[in-house]
């Protein structure tokens, strides 16, 4: 999954659908690989477990949701710094309307769904997240002239199906939270495309530098209007969001140069494993029989996508 793949990748989950790879890995080693994505799953979910408990009552009074994105951006940004500082790679001149494009859809695709976990089931948030690379495939159609044929258009009917089921359209099951996690896959799906073009032109070290420092302004300057004194386990929760965010890039990104797309990206969606096993260790909610089915049906539909994705870079 490399930046000169040519194609857009298809099966990021949302969290880190706005990262790129920061570590180069050299050998073949799928069984890591899969080890690797297994343990990027677990941190993933616990971003979203730690931004629910930021947002309820739980660590405190409740943070705004732009308040936790901007802790996100803010010991994000250290921890890169500090892997800048180790790996020492060479920058060059970024392309600074790419990244302020691709840095506030990202930062309006986290904030969206750091707040949607608060008021419904992070494995439905989840689940909905995944439409990311749906909308991306049909942004891709005007804005990187990529061609869809009527496998992915299948595919992305069946993820949208799913995820209509998720926001149980009826009087008195309609969940409007979820319209947030919607809007987040379809900012993160916009991002995609910025992602696409950087990926195009610059490091994928120096995306991760200028995303993060653009993303850490944007959000300063968000925040300014909510910002509440955290409390100390609150500081705890919002440098635990930043540090597992690195720690699961880091697996993310080594596990993929490990082993084939194709492999690999059906191991991400363990996410929604964890994220449900997370929320019902913590705040004890039990997925219902309508959540489990809307999520196998989004997941079904982000399956056909990489099989389709794999049987096209076969051919």
């Amino acid at each position: 999954m490399g930046a000169d793949t040519g194609q857009l990748p298809l099966a990021i989950p949302a969290a880190l659908a706005h990262r790129w790879p920061m570590f180069i890995a050299k050998d073949h080693n799928p069984p890591l690989a899969a080890l690797l994505i297994f343990a990027a799953s677990a941190f993933i979910a616990g971003t979203t477990l730690l931004a629910k408990a930021l947002g309820t009552d739980t660590l405190g009074p409740a943070l705004h949701p732009m308040q936790i994105s901007h802790g996100r951006f803010l010991f994000a940004f250290v921890v890169i710094l500090g892997a800048i500082g180790i790996l020492r790679p060479r920058l060059g001149r970024p392309h600074w309307g790419l990244h302020l494009g691709r840095t506030s859809f990202g930062w309006t695709g986290i904030t969206l769904m750091f707040a949607s976990v608060a008021y419904i089931p992070i494995a439905d948030a989840t689940a909905i997240s995944f439409l990311n690379p749906v909308f991306a495939m049909v942004l891709a159609i005007p804005l990187l002239k990529e061609g869809v044929g009527p496998w992915r258009w299948f595919a992305a009917a069946v993820a949208l199906l799913g995820a209509l089921i998720l926001l149980r359209p009826t009087p008195g099951s309609f969940q409007p939270a979820a319209l947030l996690a919607l809007a987040a896959a379809a900012s993160i799906g916009m991002e995609l495309i910025f992602i696409k073009k950087l990926s195009r032109r610059e490091a994928p070290i120096q995306i991760l530098l200028v995303n993060n420092a653009m993303g850490l302004t944007i959000a300063t300057v968000a925040v300014l209007a909510v910002w509440e004194p955290p409390t100390a386990s609150q500081w705890a929760a919002l440098a635990g969001i930043g540090t597992l965010m690195a720690c699961a890039q880091a697996c993310f990104v080594n596990g993929m140069a490990r082993a084939d797309a194709s492999f690999v990206a059906p191991i991400s969606y363990a996410t929604l494993i964890f994220a449900a096993f997370y929320d019902f260790a913590v705040f004890g909610v039990i997925p219902d029989s309508v959540s489990l089915f809307g999520s196998s049906i989004i997941l079904t539909g982000a399956l056909i996508l990489v099989w389709r994705e794999a049987r096209a870079r076969n051919r």
